[in-house]
């Protein structure tokens, strides 16, 4: 099976950017689909995007459409989320998930069966 690290969290200020990384052993990453998900503090886990197997098909968030985009390097084994114009409210720990299958529906956490541990966010305004 795979194992997901993720790496690329810290502290911004409002307006900034931050690349987060998703990288895979145990298993080649093109296996599976892909996802990022996010948690606040007292809060449930969040759907923010999601990818196939080849990079043709992705899927955003409403909350983070145009300010966040996925991508994939299968040759490095990484799934990456850029993440531009940042908003304090967009502070949570955030997680690489993968599936075998298509993920249906594809923002339901259930429908991954591989996370990683999370990376921290953090947002100043």
């Amino acid at each position: 099976q795979v194992q997901l690290v993720e790496s690329g969290g810290g502290l911004v200020q409002a307006g900034g950017s931050l690349r987060l990384s998703c990288a895979a052993s145990g298993r080649t990453l093109s296996s599976y689909q892909s996802g990022w998900f996010r948690q606040a503090p007292g809060k449930e886990r969040e759907f923010v995007a999601a990818i196939s197997r080849n990079g043709g098909n992705t899927y955003i968030a409403e909350s983070v459409k145009g300010r966040f985009t996925i991508s994939r390097d299968n040759a490095m084994n990484t799934v990456y989320v850029q993440m531009n114009s940042l908003k304090p409210e967009d502070t949570a720990v955030y997680y690489c998930a993968a599936a075998l299958g298509w993920p249906d529906p594809v923002d339901e956490p259930t429908q991954y069966a591989y996370w990683g541990q999370g990376t921290q966010v953090t947002v100043s305004s």
